[in-house]
């Protein structure tokens, strides 16, 4: 009879999106509790026989006490067994989130996985060989016990893991939490569910990222999945279907603009909206705007992207752009006095700034003396 289950991992509940302020923060953080229950009822609906989720169930190990009970609320909407792993941000210390989690009185459907030992689900059909991790950072690989780790022999073999595969960092530093990538192989699994990766990736036949459910950052396109695995006996190859369960997209672009009309410029940001893989309220944009603007360039952009921000969930905003004022607008700013010397020497100080923070201060106070002028100019006194 085949073996059913939903491979997840870093639900990170808890997280405070700090950076996000207001409303969209608070979204955002009910939003990881949502998904959860929607893999409850994942659970319900494809008859799975266990839920495994590996490791970083929690944010850290600080989170609030209400914020556990909610968890187990939301876990007891589903009677069937859920193999929870601790990983680097929720490592299984000796007073740690889970053992208040434990000490709150978990339903027997959770199961924590605290120790390097074997757990059989599915009626004793597949055993699951968890790797837990007691630090955030080790160099030691949590799966090399697997090789050795015991079971039935018509039982299907399941490791569960969270930590890095070898290779799968261009980065010469120092990897923690490393797990081999041929570890399927060397301790004869059916399938290998890793965490740590927040995208979905298939790493090495019968090895597994699932990824978060739900999309927490810029840098995998591929989040947002749970993984329906199928596994029709021991050494038959594992069916693995992913199912998307994220609801919002975190998206990053960059522009390069140039000294251009007011309008095109206006166009070019407004096309980035039409260009949204979702609905903008489900989108969490980062916009990377790089090269130059004049003045007028420069106030057009900036009511573009305000329109923007208003339309999307969370935009952030990384402004690399150099301000280049052209001689009219410079001349339209000298009027023989006061104001033309100080937006002469404004300008200069642009060109020249000892430092990345003084050049800003000084495009931003020549921008907006720009804006106060043409306000003027166009007859908008201080009464509007």
């Amino acid at each position: 009879m085949t073996i059913r289950i939903l491979h997840t991992s870093d639900w990170h509940l808890g997280c405070p999106f700090a950076w996000i302020p207001a409303d969209a923060g608070a979204v955002l953080r009910e939003r990881r509790f949502d998904v959860i229950r929607e893999i409850a009822d994942l659970a319900r609906d494809h008859c799975v026989d266990a839920v495994l989720v590996a490791g970083d169930v929690f944010d850290s190990q600080h989170v609030g006490d209400a914020l556990l009970d909610r968890t187990l609320e939301i876990l007891a909407s589903w009677g069937g067994p859920w193999v929870l792993l601790p990983g680097n941000h929720d490592a299984a210390r000796a007073e740690s989130v889970w053992t208040r989690l434990a000490r709150r009185g978990p339903p027997a459907s959770v199961r924590i996985a605290l120790e390097r030992a074997p757990i059989p689900i599915a009626a004793g059909r597949a055993t699951v060989l968890p790797a837990p991790l007691a630090d955030r950072r080790s160099p030691d690989d949590p799966s090399e016990w697997m090789d050795d780790a015991p079971s039935p022999p018509e039982a299907v073999r399941i490791g569960l893991a969270h930590g890095v595969v070898e290779g799968l960092t261009a980065t010469a530093a120092r990897v923690f939490n490393p797990i081999a990538r041929d570890r399927a192989v060397r301790a004869g699994l059916d399938y290998l569910a890793l965490g740590d990766r927040h995208g979905t990736l298939e790493v090495a036949p019968r090895t597994w990222y699932a990824g978060t459910p739900e999309p927490d950052e810029f840098r995998y396109r591929e989040a947002g999945h749970v993984l329906l695995v199928e596994l029709d006996g021991p050494t038959a190859p594992p069916r693995v279907v992913p199912i998307s369960t994220g609801r919002f997209h975190w998206v990053e672009q960059r522009l390069e603009l140039a000294p251009l009309p007011a309008v095109e410029l206006s166009a070019r940001i407004e096309a980035l909206r039409r260009a949204l893989p979702a609905a903008p309220e489900r989108c969490v944009l980062r916009l990377v705007l790089e090269g130059s603007v004049d003045l007028t360039g420069r106030a057009a952009v900036d009511e573009a992207v305000a329109r923007l921000a208003a339309a999307v969930r969370h935009l952030d905003r990384i402004d690399r752009l150099a301000l280049q004022p052209t001689e009219l607008e410079l001349a339209a700013l000298d009027d023989g006095g006061p104001i033309g010397v100080c937006a002469r020497r404004l300008h200069d100080r642009t060109r020249r700034a000892p430092s990345e923070e003084d050049r800003a201060v000084a495009e931003l106070a020549l921008r907006l003396l720009w804006q106060e002028t043409d306000r003027l100019a166009k007859g908008e006194g201080a009464g509007g």
